[in-house]
Formats: structure tokens, sequence, C-alpha cells
């Protein structure tokens, strides 16, 4: 399976303070990877979530390697996996364009809700693998 990948640049009003991308905005930029890589795979997290089944978040580990600044060109990187019965997981990597660095090594782990608003396995699920 290819690496699934999104260009990105950054803007100046992501920066904080000490003229970095804040370390909030990089969930931002993973979540926008992951719904394009979903996007991809013919998965449209929008009718999904019409259809009340929705995708959700259970937790994110994010390892901060380095730190983009005003106008770096980076990608993200989305790779699924099967994480459990009924937990799959984004295995994401932030890397700046110039010099392929690693910026940000991160585990995204999610679920899918029914309309009732309990876990189940959706067939999409099979998609996602390949």
């Amino acid at each position: 399976m290819s690496l699934f990948s999104v260009d990105f640049k950054v803007r100046d009003y992501e920066l904080d303070m000490q003229g970095i991308v804040n370390n909030s905005v990089y969930f931002n930029y993973l979540e926008h990877a992951r719904h394009e890589f979903l996007l991809a795979k013919g998965v449209d997290f929008a009718a999904l979530a019409r259809d009340k089944v929705n995708l959700v978040v259970v937790r994110s580990e994010m390892d901060y390697k380095a730190s983009l600044t005003s106008g770096d060109n980076f990608q993200v990187t989305v790779q699924f996996e099967q994480i459990s019965k009924l937990k799959f997981g984004f295995r994401q990597q932030v890397i700046r364009s110039a010099d392929q660095k690693l910026m940000l090594d991160a585990l995204v782990i999610g679920a899918a809700i029914n309309a009732q608003g309990r876990p189940f396995v959706p067939d999409l699920l099979a998609l996602l693998g390949q």
C-alpha cells in the first residue's frame, strides 16, 4: 500500500508568540489529511455523519520532533491500521519539504459510532485497509 500524503504551507496566523506553529494547530493539519485520505478511499466523512455514522477520535498521541515556522512547506502522511475489533488508527507524520525532516510523529485512534451512540464496525473500514 502506498503512503498517502497531503501538501501544506504554514500560514502566519498559525504561529505562536515564539514564531513557531502552535502545538494545537497540528491537530488541524492531521485532521485535514485524514479527511482527504478518507475521500481518496471513497469515504465521504460528511455523508457518513448525515447517515448517523460518526467517526470519532478516541485518543491522540503526538511526538513533537521539531518546529515548523512561517512559510514552511510540508506534507502530512496518513497510513491506516486496524487497532482492535472496534478501533482503528491513523499513523501520521508531518515532514518538512525542504529537507524531509520529521517534525511530528502521531497516532490517532478512532472508532465508528452508530445513531444510538454505540461503537460498531461499518463496512467501510474494509475499504480503508486496502
